[in-house]
């Protein structure tokens, strides 16, 4: 019998997890600017932070293979509430000094990483058990994302304003403590998630290099982790640089920013709902170029040339509604194509690779401007988003993506979560036999959501 708690519980440690990390993306950054008055030191927790996260995302996926996706999230969020609770209480101590400060900051960003990276592995483990399509799953999974990311950035600005931003802090690391509590308790009936042979001794290096190679050699898989890194490269010139000097230029006011931001996430939340309901039925492949004509290039567009504030928030309404189908189609073929044994690695080297240049993002953004302007930077990194979303249409491999969709039928009662290996998928996903080990069968911005 199926039980849709585990796929709830999943969902609602996910939403107050990605609440607390919006209230940290605010509060950590305000914290060094009050208390050291240095930007460069601001820029360097963002760095202590991000690099551990993208390494330990990576290096952790034979881990979370081995010991198992459910404990390898709920220890990590449980090590989170010490790490990140420590720095408000070292603080009011007068024990913060700022290299301890980097230091703990490093260590939640460590341990983010795999922590993030496990919860994404038990994707298809929760809805097996829940017995819905892939696409009602993952599509949920970006509702929760993206309205996170609206709420949380809300009830941050009034958290630092009202308790401080080192007492904000305090609300990250209790949202850490009570998302592996839900957790918990949502899966503790399920089977363990626990993809590979406690016996076996193959070696880490060896382990973790199987991960890459079927990566390597899943044509598709690896096509989508470059696009969405590029894309994210992209989205975050965009909205670290690009469009605050644009609101600078027009209306001189930061409120312009927010309500431009606002109205796309709001719209892709929408979305991103509709799809949890409609994108089982719909074609990946079409939906797929279609929601990135819309969501792409023409935000950049209007934005380049002298358009009205209301023309330009017509066209984030349109774009945000169209953005909300990526992530669950998307997140639902990545999910699909990677054996069992494989998941925890695959899924952390995808969502690292996805994270791998957003760092250089607000760098591209300045750069651009710096050399070409305003109108042309915009205009340049419109053009290479929608050469970079629309090289599949050049590429039949990714004609595939609708495989899964066809072969489910479309029965809103079964589930979707896999492909059945018995009928030789797995040398045809493993990229003609590139990959022959005849046993094997995406917190942040993030698990289920690839794109900005």
């Amino acid at each position: 019998m199926s039980s849709r708690r585990p796929l709830y519980g999943w969902l609602i440690a996910e939403a107050i997890s990605l609440t607390g990390t919006r209230v940290s993306m605010v509060a950590l950054p305000w914290f060094v600017l009050t208390t050291t008055g240095s930007a460069t030191k601001t820029g360097l927790v963002a760095l202590a932070e991000m690099l551990p996260l993208v390494l330990l995302k990576v290096l952790g996926g034979p881990v979370i293979d081995r010991v198992g996706a459910r404990r390898v999230a709920i220890t990590c969020d449980l090590l989170s509430v010490l790490a990140v609770g420590a720095i408000p209480l070292l603080h009011e101590s007068g024990w913060l000094p700022f290299p301890v400060f980097l230091l703990l900051v490093a260590i939640a960003g460590a341990l983010r990483g795999p922590g993030d990276a496990a919860k994404a592995a038990l994707t298809p483990a929760v809805v097996e058990e829940a017995r819905v399509p892939m696409e009602r799953a993952t599509g949920l999974h970006s509702t929760i994302e993206r309205t996170s990311g609206l709420l949380g950035a809300a009830m941050a600005g009034g958290l630092v304003a009202w308790l401080g931003a080192a007492d904000a802090l305090v609300v990250d690391a209790l949202s850490f403590g009570l998302s592996a509590a839900v957790l918990a308790w949502a899966t503790r009936a399920m089977p363990r998630v626990q993809t590979e042979d406690a016996d076996d001794t193959t070696p880490y290096v060896a382990r973790l290099r199987e991960g890459w190679q079927f990566l390597r050699a899943d044509r598709v898989l690896l096509g989508i982790a470059v696009m969405v890194s590029l894309t994210n490269l992209f989205d975050i010139a965009y909205a670290a640089v690009l469009v605050p000097v644009w609101a600078e230029e027009t209306t001189g006011s930061a409120a312009t920013v927010g309500l431009v931001f606002a109205t796309f996430g709001g719209a892709a939340a929408l979305g991103a709902i509709c799809a949890s309901a409609w994108a089982a039925r719909l074609p990946r492949y079409r939906t797929y170029l279609i929601a990135f004509l819309v969501c792409g290039a023409p935000r950049y567009v209007v934005f380049a040339l002298d358009t009205p504030l209301w023309a330009v928030l017509a066209v984030c309404v349109a774009g945000g509604f169209a953005a909300g189908f990526i992530n669950p189609i998307l997140g639902a073929v990545i999910f699909e194509r990677i054996p069992a044994p494989l998941m925890g690695r695959v899924t952390s080297l995808t969502t690292a690779m996805c994270f791998a240049l957003m760092p250089f993002g607000g760098i591209l953004g300045g750069l651009l401007i710096a050399g070409f302007g305003l109108s042309s930077a915009l205009l340049i990194t419109g053009a290479a988003y929608l050469a970079v979303t629309m090289l599949p249409a050049l590429d039949p491999r990714w004609r595939e993506i609708d495989r899964s969709s066809a072969e489910g039928g479309g029965d809103l009662d079964e589930p979707v979560v896999g492909l059945d290996l018995a009928d030789g998928d797995a040398s045809a996903l493993a990229g003609e036999g590139a990959y022959d080990d005849p046993g094997l069968v995406g917190r942040g911005r993030e698990v289920g959501g690839p794109v900005t």
